[in-house]
């Protein structure tokens, strides 16, 4: 059984005529004689009575009229579910964050609600691999990454450089500088995560430092922003970095932050996005994206 099968058959139950009916469906009556014919060989029942001067429902095709009435009201409500469901999913905008986005994400998010207070943003935390899955698999509409530039089935589109600000103990003498050369930091213990958890961070300041003309001295391992800035506020003379919008919402007492001077290492970021997504979501977060790219 076919919908327009239905279709067909409540329109001539309603005009009791078969070319009216064919008319008013905008087909030829053919057609509509012909799928009625194939509705009553499933159903194994006559629904109209015919004869050349006029047509009548039989007691089955009485019967029917209510149940066909049903199944349209049927379809016609799982239509205007799925168009709420989309509705919905228009309003909502699901974005992998990056750690460290810090201030910048907040001033992302303002710019957002600014240009569409209608659209809902979703944040979800994940592993920069598993963020570029869920973006393949549908599951975000986007997500923030950095140093990757090639990633199957997704475009990355460039949206900012992070600059970085250097957490030095409070009583160290380059805490008085406005900004900190990195030559200065030679011979300082640095504080920075295993190259095989953040390997793009690992490497660019390594570059960096190797740039200043000197091998970075590594320290113990980055940890937790808490713990990493209370073991470098608790004395000595190590260091490390932290994205400059990162470095606005953390909590400094026995540490400060400073600028690098230039030349300063910068890190690319980029949206990933499925390839030619057009969601107008996606547009007011890229436009809100160049809003912010020249903050921290």
């Amino acid at each position: 059984m076919e919908l327009r099968q239905i279709r067909y058959f409540l329109a001539v139950a309603e005009e009791l005529h078969f070319g009216r009916a064919a008319e008013w469906m905008h087909i030829v009556q053919s057609t509509v004689s012909q799928q009625i014919r194939r509705l009553e060989r499933e159903l194994g029942l006559e629904l109209f009575d015919r004869n050349t001067r006029s047509v009548v429902l039989t007691p089955a095709g009485s019967v029917f009229v209510d149940r066909a009435r049903a199944v349209l009201a049927a379809e016609r409500a799982a239509l205007e579910a799925m168009a709420a469901v989309r509705a919905e999913r228009t309003a909502l905008l699901r974005i992998g964050t990056n750690v460290g986005l810090g201030a910048r994400l907040e001033r992302l998010l303002a710019a957002v609600a600014r240009r569409a207070p209608d659209l809902t943003v979703e944040l979800v935390s994940a592993a920069p691999a598993d963020r570029l899955q869920r973006v393949r698999d549908g599951e975000l509409d986007a997500a923030f990454v950095r140093g990757v530039t090639r990633s199957p089935g997704l475009d990355l589109v460039p949206v900012w450089r992070e600059r970085f600000v250097v957490a030095l103990p409070a009583g160290h003498a380059l805490a008085a500088h406005e900004r900190v050369d990195l030559a200065d930091l030679a011979g300082m213990p640095l504080r920075i995560a295993p190259r095989e958890t953040n390997p793009h961070l690992v490497d660019l300041i390594a570059d960096a430092c190797r740039s200043a003309g000197f091998e970075p001295v590594l320290g113990p391992a980055f940890t937790t922003d808490q713990d990493t800035l209370a073991a470098i506020g608790a004395g000595g003379s190590h260091w490390t970095v932290f994205y400059a919008g990162q470095a606005e919402v953390l909590p400094a007492t026995r540490t400060v932050f400073r600028p690098l001077a230039d030349p300063a290492p910068t890190m690319p970021t980029f949206l990933a996005v499925r390839e030619g997504a057009t969601a107008r979501g996606l547009a007011v977060l890229l436009d809100s994206c160049r809003d912010v790219a020249g903050d921290g």
